[in-house]
């Protein structure tokens, strides 16, 4: 064997492979996909979450949207007035105003404070896991399970556990709903910034059995939907809940709920 029988192989893999790269050069010129500047500039002054909360599938096609479909520039709640702003110089509009919204969690069934777990749970310390058992370890299976699920997803650190409730500090929270999506029961709810009143109950199970799970949670008795002047009040399958947008923080329901789960916040 000559050194050319072991040349000439090397040369023809080394020439292949700057063919390969010619041809990948060429074609990524040919094919290659046109950026929209305009769109660029807006996906960089959104806080990139991908929450949806905006109606759109994640915050480019939010951005795309705004540039090139006329979506308005202040959907982004997570990013609020200081994105809007931006995105509004960018696109030459007006600033149109953020509606601050934050989360909230519809229990306070602290445990032995308020309810009683049903029996010692050992598994996966997480919500999810918990939920598959029975509904839960709680009395209630309408309660907050206390692992914190909710506050692993939370990329503002906006959430903690206080005597296994979980608790939102709405000075850090920005509404982006990611906690929502978390919660196996539904807990963490959305409100408006400025609407403080809130009903932190979520339990379906009837007056009775409501008692017999919870010193706080919410029987369904209507005093509250009855007492409300703005019709802000509902109470469907035996459980009152607040339409933001019609409250007006006059706290008279929180006057007349015999069981104490309306809340200021």
């Amino acid at each position: 064997m000559t050194v050319w029988d072991i040349l000439i192989p090397v040369f023809i893999f080394i020439g292949l492979g700057v063919f390969a790269g010619l041809l990948l050069s060429v074609f990524s010129k040919i094919f290659a996909v046109k950026t929209d500047e305009k769109v660029e500039e807006v996906v960089a002054a959104l806080p990139g979450l991908n929450c949806g909360v905006c109606g759109f599938s994640g915050c480019e096609n939010y951005a795309q949207n705004i540039v090139h479909g006329g979506a308005k520039t202040n959907r982004c709640v997570p990013g609020g007035d200081e994105a809007a702003k931006k995105i509004s110089a960018i696109m030459g509009t007006a600033f149109e105003d953020v509606t601050e919204c934050v989360a909230f969690v519809a229990c306070e069934g602290k445990v032995p404070e308020n309810t009683s777990d049903l029996y010692n749970y050992d598994g996966e310390q997480s919500c999810a896991a918990c939920s598959l058992y029975y509904k839960g370890k709680g009395v209630c299976n309408y309660g907050c399970l206390g692992y914190g699920d909710c506050a692993n997803v939370c990329n503002f650190g906006a959430i903690s556990l206080d005597s296994g409730i979980a608790k939102v500090d709405p000075t850090k929270c920005t509404g982006c709903t990611m906690c929502t999506k978390a919660c196996p029961n539904g807990l963490l709810k959305i409100r408006e910034l400025a609407k403080h009143v809130v009903v932190t109950c979520a339990s379906c199970s009837g007056g009775k059995q409501t008692i017999a799970n919870c010193k706080h949670g919410c029987i369904g008795c209507k005093k509250c939907e009855k007492t409300c002047p703005n019709g802000a009040i509902t109470v469907t399958n035996q459980v009152a809940s607040i339409d933001s947008a019609l409250c007006t923080n006059c706290k008279a329901c929180m006057e007349v709920c015999p069981r104490g789960c309306i809340v200021e916040l």
